[in-house]
């Protein structure tokens, strides 16, 4: 048996399933122990198998570069999944148009907090001009943020571990700091949660309620938007003072 897997092993260490193979095993994997474990946040399944697949990956001495060749196509995937949030959204039409006013204000608020508030606690602390650069975009979905941190001379490598820790950070913990504000409302909980923590956050709301995930969405979409003009625009007019 050992050595029918080693075989197997050898296969796809040469061959771009590797990174694909290895990606969707360590997923079941963490999704079984999440299941079990009754959904409980703190083993959010991202956050494991972004684990387990870094203890293999090591424990092999398979190269990055090797295993992303298989893994790209789903990262590639990721588009047309967010593309696809529209579906659950066009649900909430309606309170969309109602609300609009009060979502715009959240947006806002929560956008300039999320870049504001990382940005200022890493430059008390001392932190290079370099990584506060790559820090200020760090709520924002992954091809986004890191399109942003190169455009304003960030390091998008660095932009893009802040990213994932941040979603994962979000997806655990948001849970419970709404639920201490006493922030009741599936919409408002789920764009919070999109607002702050991308697609990591957006994924966790929708094993919530499709009416939290569709607003996750929504704040994730329009989050990434408004911090590709708002953090640039903010360096501009800090440099001419």
């Amino acid at each position: 048996m050992s050595a029918r897997l080693g075989d197997i092993w050898v296969y796809l260490s040469a061959s771009p399933l590797l990174g694909l193979t290895l990606t969707l095993v360590a997923y079941q994997v963490a999704y079984a122990l999440y299941a079990r474990a009754g959904f409980h946040p703190l083993l959010n399944p991202v956050a494991v198998t972004v684990a387990l697949i870094a203890l293999a990956l090591t424990a092999s001495g398979t190269p990055y570069q090797t295993y992303f060749a298989g893994a790209q196509f789903i990262h590639f995937l990721l588009g047309p999944a967010t593309v696809a949030l529209a579906i659950p959204l066009h649900a909430q039409w309606g309170r969309l148009k109602r609300e609009w006013r009060a979502l715009l204000l959240a947006l806002v608020c929560g956008s300039a907090t999320a870049a504001g508030s990382a940005v200022f606690f890493a430059w008390i602390l001392g932190a290079a001009p370099v990584t506060l650069k790559s820090l200020a975009p760090k709520s924002v979905t992954t091809p986004i943020a890191m399109g942003i941190a190169e455009k304003i001379g960030g390091l998008p490598s660095l932009t893009a571990v802040l990213v994932v820790s941040t979603g994962i950070i979000g997806a655990v913990l948001g849970k419970y700091i709404l639920d201490a504000l006493k922030v009741r409302d599936p919409a408002a909980r789920g764009f919070a949660i999109g607002v702050a923590a991308h697609g990591i956050g957006t994924a966790r709301a929708f094993q919530v309620s499709e009416e939290a995930g569709a607003f996750a969405g929504l704040g994730m979409g329009l989050n990434g938007v408004l911090t590709a003009l708002l953090v640039p625009l903010a360096l501009w007019l800090l440099g001419k003072f």
